[in-house]
Order: C-alpha cells, then structure tokens, then sequence
C-alpha cells in the first residue's frame, strides 16, 4: 500500500465527499491489485472484473460486509459518508447503494489519510472473503 502524505489541514475538516474522493482512488488500487494478483484475466476482462468489486451494488455489499467489524470512530464516519449529498445518482445504482459506496470510499479514504493501511488491509480482506463466500 503506498504511504500517504499527510494533508496540510486537519482531515476532521474535510467534507465527506473529500475523503470519497481520495478513497475512491485507494479501493481502486486495492481491487486492481487483488484481480492482477490472483488471475491471468486478458487486459479486455480485467476491466470487468473489476467492476464486480467497484459498482455501487458491490461497493453497498462491501460495507455490509464490513459493518459488523467497524470501530464507533469508523461508524461515524461511514455514517457522515452515507448522509453526504450529491446531485446524481449512478444509473445503475439505487440511491441506497450510491449511497453506502460513498460511504465506504469515504472510510477508505480517512483511514488512508490518518495512516492506518493495515486497518485498510484487513478491510479489504473481509470485503474479498465475503464475496468469496458468497460465490461471486
């Protein structure tokens, strides 16, 4: 995982929507390197594999999955994530599912931000065992 640099200001400043931002961008790198490190998926499918991982739909049945294991810090953050307003909703995504994918980006994003990648390691880890679980 990449060490991240440390924002001037202080991260409980930054709107939820700033720290979907950044952990859209770390949960991309997390599933791109899990589906490069476990197949030989031709460049063409490596695209689609991916978006079983990233989607609203899976990103809402990653935080169910990781829910159960979340700290009342980490609750608190998904929960101000999942309460961010934004003007559109993914077409192929109920606004309940646009909704906890903000959520979990935004997760993401705060802990890669205060450092904690072995928080996010372990994450991502229930989130694969989960939808290795349920068959997907």
């Amino acid at each position: 995982m990449l060490e991240p640099e440390m924002p001037q200001i202080d991260i409980r400043e930054l709107s939820p929507l700033a720290l979907a931002f950044v952990g859209d961008g770390v949960y991309e790198v997390l599933v791109r390197s899990h589906i490069v490190g476990r197949s030989r998926l031709a460049p063409g499918k490596l695209h689609a594999a991916a978006v079983e991982y990233v989607s609203a739909r899976a990103q809402f049945a990653a935080l169910a999955a990781v829910g159960p294991l979340l700290t009342e810090a980490e609750q608190a953050v998904v929960l101000r994530g999942r309460n961010a307003s934004k003007a559109s909703v993914a077409k192929h995504a109920s606004p309940e599912e646009y909704r906890a994918s903000t959520a979990l980006e935004c997760l993401f994003g705060w802990l890669y931000l205060r450092g904690e990648t072995g928080r996010i390691d372990a994450l991502f880890a229930a989130i694969c065992e989960a939808k290795e679980a349920a068959g997907a």
